[in-house]
């Protein structure tokens, strides 16, 4: 492979259509301003380098980045690329992933609205991610201790295992299809609002008004801490550990509690079972 070292780039399409190429220690910025550095690249290796300019790698096939810098001008990075690895880096530009698939990011610092939206196989692990509206319309992904900032995250999500996450997010989850997320800490109001089979295993789940108008909904040995109106309109089938404030009208399954503060059961097509400690 070519290697490309201790340059500096700031051209329209720099490295344009690069094929075998490693670079390593270059800076892509100046006063050129150019974008699209290494648009329509292959087999591509990139080692400590800072990219201060935008759209560095779309179209890009078997790309390999680590120890490297993507600042908050370097907006959307990767887009419309596959096969890559991102290993140790910072991502600060918005929209620092699109439409892009086979996707694996591992110990990686991500401050980035609008991350990830209509990206399919994708695997992010021990990572910070920081943004609004974090991964929307993706499947087929995994997260595994990451701990996510930032609201309306992993809407229209599908085919999606969280493990040891931590998520501080109002609005997250909602219309997601298919996840299951387990050993996991949720923090913020209304989450999981219109999903489909979606599971929560051993998990603590922090906010008001959680889990309307859901399907085949499964809290399995969860805790719900300030829920209040919890599963309004639902299908549900919850084993809680802890009490809630209150329950309104779920519209179907059975729900376990130790002890709720109020239950409100005034739709007539609210027909969901509600078990308590000694009942």
């Amino acid at each position: 492979m070519k290697i490309v070292e201790n340059r500096t780039f700031d051209e329209d399409r720099a490295l344009y259509s690069s094929d075998d190429l490693v670079i390593r220690k270059c800076k892509f910025d100046g006063p050129a301003d150019g974008e699209n550095a290494l648009m329509d690249s292959k087999n591509i290796k990139v080692e400590d380098c800072s990219f201060n300019l935008r759209n560095p790698f779309w179209h890009t096939s078997n790309l390999i980045i680590e120890n490297s810098e993507m600042t908050k001008r370097c907006v959307a990075p990767i887009c419309y690329s596959d096969h890559v690895i991102i290993n140790r880096c910072q991502l600060g530009g918005d929209k620092a992933l699109r439409e892009s698939s086979e996707v694996k990011i591992k110990d990686c610092d991500i401050d980035s609205d609008e991350f990830g939206w209509s990206a399919h196989d994708i695997i992010i692990e021990d990572a910070d991610t920081k943004g609004n509206f974090f991964m929307m319309k993706s499947t087929n992904l995994k997260f595994a201790d990451i701990h996510h900032i930032g609201d309306s995250a992993f809407h229209h999500i599908c085919n999606v295992l969280f493990e040891n996450c931590t998520i501080d997010s109002k609005d997250a989850f909602h219309y997601a299809k298919n996840v299951t997320v387990r050993n996991c800490e949720i923090n913020g109001d209304r989450i999981g609002w219109n999903s489909e089979n979606v599971v929560f295993d051993n998990c603590t789940i922090r906010g008001s008004h959680p889990f309307c108008h859901c399907k085949g909904l499964r809290l399995i040995d969860c805790k719900l801490l300030g829920a209040d109106q919890s599963f309004e309109g639902s299908d549900v089938e919850a084993t809680l550990l802890s009490p809630v404030i209150s329950i309104k009208n779920p519209a179907s399954g059975t729900i376990r509690v130790p002890i709720y503060e109020e239950l409100i059961m005034d739709d007539p097509e609210a027909k969901c079972n509600i078990i308590t400690e000694g009942s």
